[in-house]
Protein backbone atom coordinates (compact mmCIF):
# COMPACT_ATOMS: atom_id res chain seq x y z
CA UNK A 1 0.00 0.00 0.00
CA UNK A 2 1.30 3.14 -0.89
CA UNK A 3 1.56 6.12 1.46
CA UNK A 4 -1.04 8.37 -0.72
CA UNK A 5 -3.58 5.15 -0.13
CA UNK A 6 -3.73 4.87 3.39
CA UNK A 7 -7.25 3.64 4.49
CA UNK A 8 -9.71 6.05 6.24
CA UNK A 9 -9.60 6.78 9.76
CA UNK A 10 -11.38 4.03 11.07
CA UNK A 11 -12.94 6.18 14.21
CA UNK A 12 -14.96 8.70 11.55
CA UNK A 13 -16.97 5.19 11.51
CA UNK A 14 -17.77 5.82 14.97
CA UNK A 15 -19.77 8.94 14.36
CA UNK A 16 -23.27 7.62 14.24
CA UNK A 17 -22.99 5.10 17.17
CA UNK A 18 -21.81 8.51 19.09
CA UNK A 19 -24.74 10.68 17.71
CA UNK A 20 -26.77 7.61 19.16
CA UNK A 21 -25.42 7.61 22.46
CA UNK A 22 -25.31 11.60 23.03
CA UNK A 23 -29.26 11.29 22.50
CA UNK A 24 -29.58 9.15 25.52
CA UNK A 25 -31.61 11.00 28.46
CA UNK A 26 -28.61 10.80 30.89
CA UNK A 27 -26.04 11.88 27.90
CA UNK A 28 -23.12 9.59 27.07
CA UNK A 29 -20.71 7.71 28.55
CA UNK A 30 -17.71 7.45 26.43
CA UNK A 31 -15.58 5.00 27.27
CA UNK A 32 -14.14 4.30 23.45
CA UNK A 33 -10.71 6.03 22.98
CA UNK A 34 -9.14 5.84 26.51
CA UNK A 35 -7.94 9.32 26.78
CA UNK A 36 -7.54 10.38 30.70
CA UNK A 37 -10.32 12.30 32.57
CA UNK A 38 -8.97 13.13 35.96
CA UNK A 39 -6.04 15.88 36.85
CA UNK A 40 -2.74 16.11 36.00
CA UNK A 41 -1.28 15.76 39.47
CA UNK A 42 -0.44 19.31 40.74
CA UNK A 43 3.70 18.82 41.10
CA UNK A 44 3.86 17.92 37.50
CA UNK A 45 1.97 20.91 36.97
CA UNK A 46 4.05 22.85 39.34
CA UNK A 47 7.17 21.51 37.88
CA UNK A 48 6.07 22.77 34.00
CA UNK A 49 4.91 26.08 35.18
CA UNK A 50 8.72 26.61 37.05
CA UNK A 51 9.92 26.02 33.27
CA UNK A 52 8.48 28.22 30.71
CA UNK A 53 11.45 30.43 30.76
CA UNK A 54 12.39 28.00 27.78
CA UNK A 55 14.42 30.37 25.39
CA UNK A 56 16.95 28.34 24.25
CA UNK A 57 16.26 25.06 21.74
CA UNK A 58 16.28 21.86 23.50
CA UNK A 59 18.21 18.68 22.85
CA UNK A 60 16.67 15.83 21.17
CA UNK A 61 18.47 13.51 23.31
CA UNK A 62 17.12 15.10 26.32
CA UNK A 63 18.43 17.07 29.53
CA UNK A 64 21.25 15.00 31.48
CA UNK A 65 18.82 15.29 34.46
CA UNK A 66 15.93 13.99 32.34
CA UNK A 67 17.66 10.69 30.71
CA UNK A 68 19.27 9.90 34.81
CA UNK A 69 15.47 10.03 35.78
CA UNK A 70 14.22 7.97 33.32
CA UNK A 71 17.19 5.43 34.05
CA UNK A 72 16.47 5.84 37.83
CA UNK A 73 12.93 5.09 36.93
CA UNK A 74 13.65 1.90 35.27
CA UNK A 75 15.76 0.36 37.94
CA UNK A 76 12.80 1.43 40.56
CA UNK A 77 9.91 0.84 38.85
CA UNK A 78 10.93 -1.89 36.20
CA UNK A 79 13.64 -3.84 37.72
CA UNK A 80 16.01 -3.13 34.59
CA UNK A 81 19.43 -2.35 36.01
CA UNK A 82 22.98 -1.31 34.09
CA UNK A 83 21.52 1.19 31.88
CA UNK A 84 23.07 4.66 31.57
CA UNK A 85 22.22 7.93 29.99
CA UNK A 86 23.17 6.75 26.45
CA UNK A 87 20.69 3.93 26.48
CA UNK A 88 17.53 6.39 26.76
CA UNK A 89 15.50 8.58 24.78
CA UNK A 90 12.57 11.00 25.76
CA UNK A 91 9.76 11.17 22.63
CA UNK A 92 7.29 13.28 22.28
CA UNK A 93 4.40 10.56 23.20
CA UNK A 94 4.77 7.23 22.02
CA UNK A 95 2.75 6.80 18.92
CA UNK A 96 5.05 9.18 16.65
CA UNK A 97 7.24 6.84 17.90
CA UNK A 98 5.39 3.38 16.87
CA UNK A 99 4.52 5.15 13.46
CA UNK A 100 7.85 6.01 12.69
CA UNK A 101 10.31 3.73 13.98
CA UNK A 102 10.26 1.33 10.85
CA UNK A 103 11.15 4.25 8.92
CA UNK A 104 14.33 5.48 12.10
CA UNK A 105 15.49 2.07 11.46
CA UNK A 106 15.55 2.33 7.66
CA UNK A 107 12.94 -0.77 6.69
CA UNK A 108 11.62 -0.51 3.31
CA UNK A 109 10.17 -2.48 0.94
CA UNK A 110 10.74 -6.78 1.17
CA UNK A 111 11.01 -5.97 5.00
CA UNK A 112 8.78 -7.59 7.37
CA UNK A 113 7.54 -5.66 10.74
CA UNK A 114 6.06 -8.36 12.98
CA UNK A 115 2.73 -7.34 15.17
CA UNK A 116 0.47 -8.49 17.69
CA UNK A 117 -2.79 -10.60 16.22
CA UNK A 118 -5.14 -8.29 17.89
CA UNK A 119 -3.30 -4.92 18.27
CA UNK A 120 -3.15 -1.08 18.14
CA UNK A 121 -3.29 -0.32 14.58
CA UNK A 122 -0.27 2.16 14.73
CA UNK A 123 2.21 -0.60 14.62
CA UNK A 124 0.64 -1.89 11.04
CA UNK A 125 0.50 1.75 10.20
CA UNK A 126 4.05 2.30 10.74
CA UNK A 127 4.69 -0.49 8.44
CA UNK A 128 2.80 0.48 5.79
CA UNK A 129 4.19 4.06 6.28
CA UNK A 130 7.69 3.16 4.93
CA UNK A 131 6.30 0.28 2.55
CA UNK A 132 7.43 -2.97 4.17
CA UNK A 133 4.98 -5.68 4.84
CA UNK A 134 3.21 -6.09 8.65
CA UNK A 135 2.67 -9.97 9.82
CA UNK A 136 0.24 -10.10 12.42
CA UNK A 137 1.68 -13.07 15.03
CA UNK A 138 1.79 -14.22 18.65
CA UNK A 139 3.99 -17.47 17.93
CA UNK A 140 7.52 -16.27 16.93
CA UNK A 141 8.31 -19.95 15.23
CA UNK A 142 5.91 -17.99 12.82
CA UNK A 143 8.11 -15.27 12.01
CA UNK A 144 9.73 -15.49 8.48
CA UNK A 145 13.24 -15.05 7.87
CA UNK A 146 12.89 -11.22 6.39
CA UNK A 147 11.75 -10.16 9.76
CA UNK A 148 13.49 -6.60 10.89
CA UNK A 149 11.28 -5.43 13.17
CA UNK A 150 9.16 -7.22 16.09
CA UNK A 151 6.92 -5.80 18.12
CA UNK A 152 5.40 -7.03 21.50
CA UNK A 153 2.89 -5.12 23.38
CA UNK A 154 2.13 -6.32 27.36
CA UNK A 155 0.13 -4.98 28.72
CA UNK A 156 -1.73 -5.13 25.18
CA UNK A 157 -4.40 -2.77 24.27
CA UNK A 158 -6.77 -3.55 23.55
CA UNK A 159 -6.56 -7.15 25.14
CA UNK A 160 -5.01 -6.66 28.57
CA UNK A 161 -2.35 -9.71 27.68
CA UNK A 162 0.42 -9.72 29.74
CA UNK A 163 3.66 -11.64 28.43
CA UNK A 164 5.82 -13.06 31.26
CA UNK A 165 9.52 -13.96 31.38
CA UNK A 166 9.03 -17.35 29.44
CA UNK A 167 6.97 -15.34 26.94
CA UNK A 168 9.37 -12.28 26.61
CA UNK A 169 12.39 -14.68 26.43
CA UNK A 170 10.93 -16.82 23.43
CA UNK A 171 10.10 -13.78 21.78
CA UNK A 172 13.30 -11.80 22.29
CA UNK A 173 15.71 -15.63 21.45
CA UNK A 174 13.42 -15.68 18.12
CA UNK A 175 13.68 -11.97 17.32
CA UNK A 176 18.05 -12.35 17.75
CA UNK A 177 17.81 -15.65 15.48
CA UNK A 178 16.26 -13.47 12.72
CA UNK A 179 18.87 -10.56 13.30
CA UNK A 180 15.47 -8.36 13.80
CA UNK A 181 15.43 -5.62 16.77
CA UNK A 182 12.52 -6.59 19.10
CA UNK A 183 10.45 -3.73 20.53
CA UNK A 184 7.80 -4.18 23.85
CA UNK A 185 5.77 -1.15 24.32
CA UNK A 186 5.00 -1.41 27.95
CA UNK A 187 3.34 2.06 28.96
CA UNK A 188 0.81 0.13 30.90
CA UNK A 189 3.05 -1.81 32.67
CA UNK A 190 1.64 -0.05 35.91
CA UNK A 191 -1.79 -1.28 35.46
CA UNK A 192 -1.93 -5.10 36.64
CA UNK A 193 -5.16 -6.34 38.06
CA UNK A 194 -5.71 -9.83 38.18
CA UNK A 195 -4.31 -13.29 38.80
CA UNK A 196 -0.34 -12.89 38.92
CA UNK A 197 -0.10 -9.53 37.93
CA UNK A 198 -2.22 -8.19 41.27
CA UNK A 199 0.75 -8.29 43.31
CA UNK A 200 3.56 -8.35 40.86
CA UNK A 201 5.06 -6.26 38.36
CA UNK A 202 4.38 -6.89 34.97
CA UNK A 203 8.44 -7.66 33.53
CA UNK A 204 9.91 -5.55 31.01
CA UNK A 205 11.52 -6.85 27.98
CA UNK A 206 14.84 -5.26 29.48
CA UNK A 207 14.56 -7.09 32.39
CA UNK A 208 17.55 -9.21 33.20
CA UNK A 209 15.61 -12.03 33.96
CA UNK A 210 14.66 -11.59 29.94
CA UNK A 211 17.87 -10.43 28.19
CA UNK A 212 20.36 -11.16 30.90
CA UNK A 213 22.88 -8.19 30.76
CA UNK A 214 22.64 -7.56 26.95
CA UNK A 215 20.38 -4.95 25.57
CA UNK A 216 21.54 -5.66 21.57
CA UNK A 217 19.13 -4.89 19.27
CA UNK A 218 16.16 -4.81 21.89
CA UNK A 219 13.88 -1.34 23.19
CA UNK A 220 11.26 -0.79 25.46
CA UNK A 221 8.80 2.07 25.03
CA UNK A 222 7.09 4.07 28.17
CA UNK A 223 4.73 6.96 28.34
CA UNK A 224 3.69 8.58 31.21
CA UNK A 225 0.30 9.34 29.51
CA UNK A 226 -2.21 6.80 31.82
CA UNK A 227 -0.05 6.66 35.01
CA UNK A 228 0.53 10.23 34.95
CA UNK A 229 -2.33 11.73 33.01
CA UNK A 230 0.23 13.26 30.89
CA UNK A 231 -1.56 12.37 27.61
CA UNK A 232 -1.86 16.05 26.70
CA UNK A 233 1.75 16.33 27.61
CA UNK A 234 2.95 14.01 24.74
CA UNK A 235 5.05 13.07 27.41
CA UNK A 236 7.18 9.28 26.70
CA UNK A 237 10.21 7.84 26.25
CA UNK A 238 12.17 4.48 25.06
CA UNK A 239 15.18 2.66 26.32
CA UNK A 240 17.55 0.06 25.76
CA UNK A 241 20.67 -1.10 23.22
CA UNK A 242 22.61 2.29 22.85
CA UNK A 243 23.47 1.87 19.11
CA UNK A 244 19.65 1.89 18.57
CA UNK A 245 18.96 4.75 20.40
CA UNK A 246 21.86 6.47 18.93
CA UNK A 247 21.49 5.56 15.67
CA UNK A 248 17.08 6.67 16.39
CA UNK A 249 18.36 9.85 17.68
CA UNK A 250 20.37 11.22 14.89
CA UNK A 251 17.56 10.50 12.60
CA UNK A 252 15.68 12.58 14.69
CA UNK A 253 18.34 15.15 15.09
CA UNK A 254 17.78 15.53 11.21
CA UNK A 255 13.79 16.08 11.46
CA UNK A 256 14.04 18.53 14.55
CA UNK A 257 12.09 15.67 16.53
CA UNK A 258 12.29 17.11 20.29
CA UNK A 259 10.49 17.22 23.65
CA UNK A 260 9.72 21.03 24.58
CA UNK A 261 12.13 21.89 27.07
CA UNK A 262 9.50 22.71 30.26
CA UNK A 263 7.78 18.80 29.35
CA UNK A 264 11.34 17.43 29.92
CA UNK A 265 11.29 19.51 33.56
CA UNK A 266 7.73 18.31 34.25
CA UNK A 267 8.40 14.72 33.27
CA UNK A 268 11.44 14.89 36.05
CA UNK A 269 8.62 15.76 38.39
CA UNK A 270 6.51 13.18 37.19
CA UNK A 271 9.04 10.17 37.20
CA UNK A 272 10.23 10.82 40.64
CA UNK A 273 7.16 10.61 42.32
CA UNK A 274 5.07 7.40 42.90
CA UNK A 275 2.40 8.87 45.15
CA UNK A 276 0.70 9.74 42.67
CA UNK A 277 0.69 6.96 39.80
CA UNK A 278 -0.67 5.10 43.26
CA UNK A 279 -3.23 7.45 43.50
CA UNK A 280 -4.46 7.00 40.12
CA UNK A 281 -3.96 3.46 39.73
CA UNK A 282 -6.43 2.76 42.45
CA UNK A 283 -9.48 5.36 40.89
CA UNK A 284 -8.72 2.98 37.76
CA UNK A 285 -8.93 -0.05 39.90
CA UNK A 286 -12.51 1.19 41.56
CA UNK A 287 -13.94 2.00 37.82
CA UNK A 288 -12.87 -1.76 37.02
CA UNK A 289 -14.15 -3.00 40.08
CA UNK A 290 -17.81 -1.80 39.10
CA UNK A 291 -18.02 -1.98 35.28
CA UNK A 292 -16.79 -4.90 34.92
CA UNK A 293 -19.33 -7.06 36.76
CA UNK A 294 -21.94 -5.03 35.70
CA UNK A 295 -20.62 -5.75 32.04
CA UNK A 296 -20.94 -9.79 32.70
CA UNK A 297 -24.17 -9.24 34.38
CA UNK A 298 -25.42 -7.99 30.67
CA UNK A 299 -24.63 -10.73 28.84
CA UNK A 300 -20.59 -10.31 28.24
CA UNK A 301 -18.08 -12.72 28.48
CA UNK A 302 -14.58 -10.58 29.68
CA UNK A 303 -11.60 -11.91 28.17
CA UNK A 304 -7.63 -11.57 29.10
CA UNK A 305 -8.06 -8.34 30.63
CA UNK A 306 -5.44 -9.13 33.65
CA UNK A 307 -3.62 -5.48 33.07
CA UNK A 308 -3.94 -2.35 31.24
CA UNK A 309 -6.48 0.59 30.80
CA UNK A 310 -9.07 -1.63 29.02
CA UNK A 311 -11.89 -4.84 29.36
CA UNK A 312 -11.77 -6.91 26.76
CA UNK A 313 -15.68 -8.35 26.09
CA UNK A 314 -17.79 -10.41 23.76
CA UNK A 315 -21.20 -11.29 24.11
CA UNK A 316 -20.98 -13.84 21.33
CA UNK A 317 -21.98 -11.78 18.42
CA UNK A 318 -20.92 -9.63 15.89
CA UNK A 319 -18.74 -6.58 17.75
CA UNK A 320 -20.56 -3.96 15.20
CA UNK A 321 -23.80 -5.18 16.80
CA UNK A 322 -22.54 -5.17 20.41
CA UNK A 323 -21.69 -1.30 19.58
CA UNK A 324 -25.06 -0.94 18.10
CA UNK A 325 -26.44 -2.42 21.31
CA UNK A 326 -24.48 -0.29 23.76
CA UNK A 327 -24.97 2.82 21.64
CA UNK A 328 -28.99 2.39 22.49
CA UNK A 329 -27.74 2.92 26.63
CA UNK A 330 -25.62 5.57 25.78
CA UNK A 331 -22.47 3.90 25.98
CA UNK A 332 -19.99 3.97 23.19
CA UNK A 333 -17.27 1.40 23.01
CA UNK A 334 -14.35 0.53 20.65
CA UNK A 335 -14.88 -2.24 18.04
CA UNK A 336 -12.56 -5.34 17.75
CA UNK A 337 -11.70 -4.61 13.90
CA UNK A 338 -10.02 -1.92 14.73
CA UNK A 339 -7.46 -3.86 16.52
CA UNK A 340 -7.42 -6.63 13.79
CA UNK A 341 -9.26 -9.11 11.74
CA UNK A 342 -8.59 -11.79 14.32
CA UNK A 343 -11.36 -10.06 16.86
CA UNK A 344 -14.70 -9.81 15.20
CA UNK A 345 -17.02 -10.50 17.92
CA UNK A 346 -15.43 -8.00 20.50
CA UNK A 347 -15.54 -4.87 21.89
CA UNK A 348 -12.95 -2.48 23.96
CA UNK A 349 -14.43 -0.62 26.74
CA UNK A 350 -11.99 1.97 28.97
CA UNK A 351 -11.88 2.44 32.21
CA UNK A 352 -11.32 6.43 31.73
CA UNK A 353 -14.52 7.94 31.97
CA UNK A 354 -15.37 9.45 35.85
CA UNK A 355 -16.67 7.62 38.60
CA UNK A 356 -19.90 9.09 37.94
CA UNK A 357 -20.15 7.96 34.66
CA UNK A 358 -18.72 4.52 35.42
CA UNK A 359 -20.99 4.29 37.69
CA UNK A 360 -24.00 5.54 35.13
CA UNK A 361 -22.29 2.71 32.32
CA UNK A 362 -22.75 0.15 34.95
CA UNK A 363 -26.43 0.86 36.61
CA UNK A 364 -27.09 1.31 32.69
CA UNK A 365 -25.56 -2.12 31.84
CA UNK A 366 -27.28 -4.15 34.75
CA UNK A 367 -31.26 -2.59 33.95
CA UNK A 368 -30.68 -3.69 30.37
CA UNK A 369 -29.76 -7.47 31.90
CA UNK A 370 -33.36 -7.49 33.51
Amino acid sequence: MARGDLPDYPWDLMVPYRERADAHPDGIVDLSIGSPVDPTPELIRRSLAEATDAHAYPTTVGTPRLREAIVEWFDRRRGVVGLTPAHVLPTIGSKELVALLPFLLGLGEGDVVVHPRIAYPSYEMGAVLVGATSFPSDDPAEWPASTKLVWLNSPGNPDGRVLGVDELRAAHRRARELGAVVVDDECYAELGWDGEWADTAVPSILDPRVIGDDTTGTIAIYSLSKQSNLAGYRAAFLAGDPALVARIANVRKHAGLMVPAPLQHAMIAALGDEAHVAEQKARYRARRDLLKPALEAAGFRVDRSEAGLYLWASEGRDAWESIERLSGLGILGGPGPFYGEHSPRHIRLSLTGTDERIAAAAARLRASAG
